[in-house]
């Protein structure tokens, strides 16, 4: 069965989708419909560069890769789309699909019938921290052996940042509602995780997410984390420095 999770940033996705793909058998999801990064995929898979969004042809081609590539090999196909991209992705996928009623159907035109997994992150506070520190070390990924999988260059000056945090958090808890309405909406029924629960149980999250998938849950069993925790001191010192100045949730 090929699925969308569907989340915000800084809320375990890149841990979920890595356990996935060391599965052997749930495809290679990842954000392809992330605008900025198209260009990048496109050249990956020998496509011509630059992607154009506004035509309906090379979101034809685009598609076709991505599914022929990212299956990893195994018969599904799995899409990682934050609440930023949805609106684009479903855009193009009109170009591609024109006159279907939903965003839903235009999923499944392209990509066949879906699950979809809803992956969000209770503590909005430390959703927020752990995006702003991203953005100001360029660090938003490491790997367990402490290396780092995913740096760009810093976004903005480094230190704590009490309205920085507040912006984002905002927009977090509205791209979180913003799901919602999507859901409801698209008369889905999505399969919700929380990003506690992924960070407290990695194993019993991916054999939900597998179960769910159709696929054999017994392929989560001893699947350990291929990413490090980005959480330190600096972090705790962070909320807990927001937390007194802004008591209220």
């Amino acid at each position: 069965m090929n699925y969308v999770l569907c989340s915000n940033p800084r809320s375990g996705t890149t841990l979920l989708c890595d356990l996935l793909t060391r599965t052997g058998q749930a495809g290679c999801p990842d954000s392809y419909f992330q605008e900025r990064f198209l260009d990048d995929w496109a050249e990956g898979w020998g496509l011509p560069t630059p992607v154009s969004a506004d035509a309906s042809e090379a979101a034809r081609r685009y598609v076709a890769a991505a599914r022929l590539a990212v299956q990893g090999g195994t018969p599904v196909f799995g899409l990682r789309l934050m609440a930023p991209d949805l609106d684009f992705a479903c855009r193009w996928l009109d170009r591609l699909h024109p006159g279907l009623p939903s965003d839903r159907a235009r999923l499944e035109a392209a990509f066949g019938p879906l699950r979809f997994i809803h992956l969000s992150r209770q503590d909005k506070l430390a959703e927020a921290v752990s995006y702003v520190r991203a953005e100001q070390t360029g660090l938003w990924h490491r790997n367990a052996d402490g290396s780092d999988l995913e740096r760009f260059d810093p976004a903005a000056p480094e230190g704590f940042d009490a309205e920085a945090i507040r912006a984002r958090r905002d927009a977090l808890i509205a791209e979180d509602a913003r799901w919602q309405g999507w859901f409801r909406t698209e008369g889905i029924a999505p399969l919700r995780l929380t990003y506690e629960d992924l960070a407290a149980n990695p194993a019993g999250t991916l054999a939900r997410v597998l179960e769910t998938l159709g696929l054999d849950p017994a392929l989560a069993l001893g699947m350990t984390p291929g990413l490090s925790p980005l959480a330190d001191e600096t972090t705790a010192r962070w909320i807990a420095q927001f937390r007194s100045l802004s008591p209220d949730p």
